[in-house]
């Protein structure tokens, strides 16, 4: 794999995103995660998986460099992995665990609730869902996944502002379930998955299921009219021209873009 890389210690599989500085995630990232993810589903020696980023990030979402030249083609099937990405993780039968190593804003916060639970790194980071500001449609899959952990209130409001949360404020408002220092992240993250693989994996499956079944008939709902109207609007002379502006601003502050 390219863009992260998979260790094993017994029955523990951990995935580390690693392309470049800030784990942005392209086309690739996209589907060679989803690929990582279903083989993992059906290999029977695997009983739980922890996602991680690096060292002050886990990612920091969509590469808008890349996506910004992708065409439109691309751009349409770059955007139905992603939706089909997100699916996949969250109808994970097996115990996933997010170790949120860093920042973790837009498609970087997306991987991280699709998980079943959540560790963060203390330290000066954000999280959050900020589409809306950055000129992408929010399609009502994300707000399903977003209300899933917030509730209806909360992600709607948070949504429509792109409000990005400091760690200790994603910790009240329930984004995240546990902060530790950074050196004791993979520990905690270790310590959570491997509770949950010690109880009846028929049963822990079937029941993460049973509770998800509303979440993920939503997630796997056809998106044609959604992604439609997204592409439409990311197309549109004034997001490209607000596109491009964010992007020249990333790259003269030589800071990763979302």
């Amino acid at each position: 794999m390219n863009t992260f890389q998979t260790t094993i210690q017994g029955r523990l599989v951990t995935i580390s995103l690693n392309r470049g500085r800030s784990n942005a995630i392209n086309h690739e990232m996209v589907k060679e995660l989803d690929a990582c993810i279903k083989t993992l589903e059906n290999d029977d020696s695997v009983g739980g998986v922890i996602l991680t980023g690096k060292e002050g990030f886990f990612s920091s979402g969509i590469d808008l460099i890349e996506a910004y030249d992708y065409n439109e083609e691309q751009s349409r099937q770059f955007w139905i992995d992603f939706l089909a990405l997100q699916n996949t993780l969250a109808a994970f039968r097996k115990p996933l665990i997010a170790a949120i190593s860093g920042h973790s804003p837009a498609g970087g916060c997306i991987l991280a609730i699709c998980c079943d639970y959540r560790v963060m790194a203390a330290g000066t980071f954000i999280i959050g869902l900020n589409e809306v500001p950055v000129g992408i449609i929010v399609p009502d899959s994300v707000f399903n996944l977003y209300s899933f952990w917030l509730g209806q209130r909360k992600a709607y409001q948070y949504l429509m502002e792109g409000k990005l949360l400091k760690v200790d404020e994603a910790l009240e408002a329930g984004l995240i379930d546990e902060i530790t220092s950074p050196d004791k992240l993979m520990n905690a993250a270790t310590e959570k998955v491997t509770a949950y693989m010690k109880l009846n994996p028929v049963t822990w499956s079937e029941s993460k299921l049973n509770l998800r079944k509303e979440l993920t008939g939503k997630l796997k709902a056809d998106q044609k009219e959604t992604l439609n109207k997204m592409l439409k609007q990311w197309w549109a002379p004034e997001t490209r021209q607000g596109l491009q502006m964010m992007i020249q601003n990333l790259k003269s502050k030589n800071t990763p873009v979302n």
